[in-house]
């Protein structure tokens, strides 16, 4: 699973990136960081629930 979380946050942080380094796709950049705080808040919460 952290594999897969790991991945994820990868990946939105790119399109992150990659919105703010391509003039106009703002919007692209503004998608992939919520994209990655809600997998960044989902792979918190279910670590948090395993541990326990």
């Amino acid at each position: 699973m952290w594999t897969l979380l790991i991945i994820l946050l990868i990946v939105w942080l790119g399109l992150s990136i990659l919105g703010f380094v391509v003039k106009g796709l703002i919007w692209l950049a503004v998608l992939g960081i919520v994209l990655f705080l809600a997998t960044l808040v989902v792979g918190l919460i279910r670590g948090a629930r395993n541990r326990t």
